[in-house]
Formats: structure tokens, sequence, C-alpha cells
């Protein structure tokens, strides 16, 4: 019936004129080309992503301006499947897809490596101010050893009769909770959408469950789309030239079933999450951000409760330090900052601290060049990140910063040292992206974060891992590709044998399922 009557809406008239606030993609290849400075001057509004097509203007620049003679060939490079114009209406319907196989080497069984991902993305503008998208995705899957072992242990929490909890239910980052898939696999579906108004040119609105993430890098210390997404609700506001503020308020889950519940399913622990995000921008190439992100108590396996009244206060660092030590709430303090140093160069950083706490502080430094050697569409990424062991750990496990079982900034949590090397290269649709990754872990534990009494093994040690694709990008709106891909990583984690995989497959990529670590 809505579908019916968006269509019936879209009826009218024969040309648009759009507001554009539809928000882009997520997936690195779209934040590659954001800082890739394709346009008259720098992104520099604070890096607190995704932001709206209408105010990075990137997409004129990923456009293919090659001609296209037939209509197949110009909706496969050029435009979505469905694209519905009106006077006051754009809506486009496509379909999304990640379909790989592959094998890992080093499992002398013949078990096969296997991504099966069918979904659909509809996006739409609505008169001058509205936009909206939706997405929803059916999966299953086979991974890794390492991939696996690490999406199980992070499962669903249940009590047994002796009221100590048990891992059920694996959780695959970025994509939920599952079920089995013929014993070794995984089964699970997920949706993520928004809506987004802007009702002035200075202030927009957002309400959705879309991935977040604050920063420039690969990774973020502050706040990534490494977990699942959350419901949220979040405004924009372009105080003037010089000072953005965003407000960002969340509701997150513990995968922690209640004891009692009159439903049918018991629900599961929740807590509150809140942002307050303010930028300064003292010129067209440099932004400093002040970041507050703060988890709120709203009881445990037994109470629920609603979190204090201080949960919607807008002001940075006002909560965290009149409730410090309350058990209301447990905030993760930190600066973001970038600098465009020339048109091809740019230069991030982030510090993070939790909770006042002088002997939990991380940081990232980072760089991004574009366009060596005078090759357009060649990016060198460089990045290093810090953190030290419990940094992302309270007194009160059920306000560590997580959610949905996940950490809830860098995909490792706490308790390392890590150098990344990223470097793509596109040229008339072909690509091809390198990528190292290298960890020190130093009193890291695989399931700290969880909201657990009880303290997981800690270990010291190294991870290596490598990761080369080659492919042929067709659309870049949908981000559509064909691919080979091979991976190698080594740890010295007992337990965990060396991965050496070669898979194939294609995919429209618009988000991130990180699986680098």
């Amino acid at each position: 019936m809505n579908r019916m009557l968006v269509i019936a809406i879209c009826c009218f008239g024969n040309f648009h004129l759009f507001g554009q606030q539809n928000m882009l993609p997520m997936h690195s290849f779209y934040k590659d080309q954001l800082f890739a400075n394709k346009l008259s001057r720098p992104y520099n509004e604070g890096s607190f992503l995704p932001v709206s097509e209408g105010d990075c203007n990137l997409m004129p620049a990923l456009r293919d301006s090659t001609l296209r003679y037939y209509t197949a060939t110009d909706i496969l490079f050029n435009k979505h499947l469905i694209e519905i114009t009106s006077t006051d209406c754009y809506i486009t319907i496509s379909p999304a897809a990640d379909i790989s196989y592959g094998k890992d080497f080093s499992d002398t069984t013949d078990r096969r490596l296997m991504q099966n991902t069918r979904g659909v993305f509809v996006e739409g503008d609505l008169f001058k101010k509205f936009s909206f998208a939706t997405s929803f995705y059916e999966n299953q899957a086979r991974f890794t050893p390492y991939e696996t072992n690490y999406y199980s242990s992070v499962g669903e929490r249940y009590k047994n009769s002796g009221g100590e909890y048990y891992a059920q239910n694996a959780v695959i980052p970025g994509a939920g909770r599952t079920k089995d898939f013929k014993g070794d696999g995984y089964d699970y579906a997920f949706a993520v959408g928004y809506f987004s108004y802007a009702p002035i040119k200075q202030l927009r609105i957002t309400a959705g469950n879309n991935p977040q993430f604050i920063g420039d890098g690969h990774r973020s210390l502050l706040l990534s789309d490494n977990s699942f997404a959350a419901p949220y609700l979040r405004l924009d506001w372009k105080i003037n030239p010089k000072f953005n503020f965003t407000y960002y308020r969340s509701r997150l889950i513990n995968l922690f079933r209640r004891g009692v519940s009159s439903s049918a399913e018991v629900y599961y622990e929740t807590k509150g999450y809140s942002v307050n995000y303010f930028t300064y921008k003292p010129n067209e190439k440099m932004s400093i951000s002040l970041f507050e992100g703060s988890i709120w108590n709203r009881g445990d396996s037994i109470t629920s409760t609603f979190s204090h009244p201080l949960y919607f206060n807008p002001i940075p660092f006002v909560s965290s330090l009149i409730l410090k030590g309350q058990n209301e709430v447990v905030s993760l303090l930190g600066l973001n900052a970038n600098f465009q140093l020339a048109d091809n160069h740019r230069v991030y950083g982030q510090v993070a601290m939790n909770d006042w706490n002088a002997k939990k502080i991380g940081y990232q430094l980072g760089y991004r060049g574009y366009n060596f050697f005078g090759l357009n569409d060649f990016m060198v990424q460089l990045e290093f990140n810090a953190v030290p062991s419990r940094m992302c750990e309270t007194d009160n496990p059920r306000l560590n910063y997580s959610h949905f079982n996940l950490p809830l900034a860098h995909t490792k949590g706490s308790g390392f040292r890590e150098m990344i090397l990223r470097a793509n290269y596109e040229f008339k649709h072909w690509f091809v992206d390198l990528k190292s990754v290298c960890y020190i872990l130093d009193d890291y534990a695989q399931e700290a974060h969880l909201a657990l009494y009880e303290s997981s093994p800690r270990i010291d040690g190294a991870i290596f891992y490598q990761a080369v694709e080659v492919g042929y990008r067709f659309n870049r709106k949908m981000n559509l590709s064909i691919f080979g891909r091979w991976r190698w990583r080594t740890t010295s984690e007992a337990g965990i044998p060396i991965s050496n995989t070669v898979q194939v497959g294609m995919r429209t990529a618009l988000t991130n399922h990180y699986n680098d670590f």
C-alpha cells in the first residue's frame, strides 16, 4: 500500500528539483572518493559520516561520461535498475548482492568459503527537502576459521539453569546475529534505512538505523560502522561557516537475554547512547572536532529504567563531569582533526580517552595521498592506531563501549597497536586494491568488551593480514563490480591456523563488513 502511494505521487510532471538530502554510502570506496578532493574545494565538514550528497556534491565526480548506445549498458554502467522521475519526486530501485565463492588453502578438508547475499536498495527524494533510503539483505555465508571463531565468541548470551551465561547464535560485524546454516555456516538477514529532512539550509534532521562513522581513516577510535546499525535521531546544524554541531541519540543493545519477560521471546538488555560533536573550521583546509560519546545506564538483566535526564543534554562534557562515579553514564571523550596539506595530500588524527582517565588514552595518526605519478584515482593511505588495554571497558561492564556484543569503535576494541597500509588504483573501470595490516596485541582479550563480570583470557601477540583484490567496477552509483581476492592472515594466537584464501565473486558494495582483524 505504501509503495503504491509513493508511485502515485510520482506520476505528475516531467522534471524534478530536489534537495539531495540522501546520504553518501558508507563503503570505503566512497570514503576514498570523498577525501580525494575531486571538486573545487576539499571536504571539510568535520567527518561525521555519512554526509549528504548535497553537502559533499561528490556524485557528479563519480559519473561515467562514456556514451552508452544501448539501454541495457546505460543501466549497467550509469543508472539504477528502476528510476522514477517526476516534478517533485525521484525514486530509484536496484538489486543488491554480494555473491562469492572461494577456498582456504590452509584448510585440508573440502570445506568451501561462500557468501550469498541478495537484497534490494531503494532511495528517493521527495520535493526539495525530504529524502529517504532503505535496503534489505538476506544472507548465507561460510567464513574462514579465524572469522568463525570470533563471530561465535561474541554471540548472544542466554542464562542456563545455574544462572550462568552461555553463547549462542554468532554475530557478524555490520550484519547482526545469525542462525546455523548447514552446520558450519551462518544464515542472517538485516535491513537499514533512514529519513532525512532539511527544513532550512543550515539544519538537517535524520532518523533511521543506518551505520555511522567519525573520522577520515580506515578505522575510527570514536564511532565506527563495525557494529550493527542502531536506531537513532541525528541533527546536523551549521551554526555559521566556521562552526558545526551534530546531536546524535540512539539506543544500543547488549545481546544478553533478560531473565523474565511476559512476551513470547525474552528481551535483550538495552542502554542509551548519546554523541555531542562540535566542529571548528579555522579555514577551508582544516577542521577540529570535539567528541563526547556516552553510554547511559538503562538497567541490567533484572531491572529496566529510563536514562538520566541529562541524556538529552547537548553541551559536550557536562554530563560526564556531573554524573561521574554515579553508575549513570560512562563517556568516551575525544578529538578528531584533519588538514589538507595540498590538493592531493591529507593528514588526520584522533585522540580518545575513557571517562577522564588519563591511563586510558588511545590515538590515531594517518595520511591519505592521491594521484601519485600523475595517475588519477591512485590513492595511498598510511595509518597508525594505538589503543591501551581496557580503554573501552568500565567498572560496570553493562556500560562497556559496545553494541550488539561488538566494539562500537575499532573492530579490535582495546589492547593493541596497529599499522595499516592501503593503496588502490582504478583505470577505465578496472581496479586493484591492496591492504596490509599489522597488529601488536598487548593485554588483549577478544571478549573483553562484552557485558560480563567475568574476565576473559588476555594475551600478547601479533597478527599480520594481507589482501589483494583485482576487479572491474561497472557502476559507481551502486559500486557494482566483479572481483578476485587473495587474503593471507597469520597470528601468534594459539589455536588459530594460518588463513590463505582465494575468492571470486560479484557484489554491490554500499556498506563495510570488516574482516581485516
